[in-house]
C-alpha cells in the first residue's frame, strides 16, 4: 500500500480519535465548576453536566467519528512506523474508552433514570 496513503489515514484516524474528546473534556469542567457554585455532589451533578454537553454534541456523531476513527487507525497500522503504531493503539483505545463513557450515559438517559427516583413505575 502507498505510504502517502496510509499516512493520509493516521492524520485522519487521530483527527476523529480525539475530537468526541473535546465536549467531555468541557462537560467535566462544566460540571465541575456548577458542583462548586452550587455545593452539589454525587455521581448526579457530574453526569448531568456531560450527558447535557454529549447531546448538544450529537451522540450519532460521535458513535460515527470514533467507529470511523478506528478503522482508519487499524488501516494505516504499520510495524515499519513504530511511532505511529503506538499512537494508533492508544488512540484506539480511547476510542473504546470513550465508546464505554457515551454508552453509560446513553443507559443512565434511556434506561435507569426514567426508573429512578420519582419517575413512572
Amino acid at each position: 500500500m502507498d505510504n502517502d496513503a496510509k499516512t493520509k489515514r493516521f492524520f485522519w484516524g487521530m483527527v476523529l480519535a480525539w475530537i468526541p474528546s473535546v465536549p467531555l473534556i468541557i462537560g467535566v469542567f462544566s460540571s465541575f465548576r456548577g458542583i462548586s457554585g452550587q455545593k452539589a455532589t454525587g455521581l448526579g451533578a457530574i453526569a448531568g453536566g456531560v450527558s447535557e454537553v454529549y447531546l448538544t454534541f450529537g451522540v450519532i456523531l460521535t458513535f460515527l467519528l470514533l467507529g470511523g476513527s478506528m478503522v482508519l487507525l487499524g488501516r494505516s497500522f504499520s510495524s515499519a512506523h513504530p511511532v505511529r503504531a503506538t499512537l494508533s493503539v492508544l488512540s484506539i483505545g480511547w476510542s473504546a474508552v470513550i465508546f464505554s463513557i457515551l454508552g453509560v450515559l446513553v443507559w443512565l438517559l434511556l434506561v435507569h433514570l426514567p426508573h429512578g427516583v420519582g419517575g413512572p413505575q
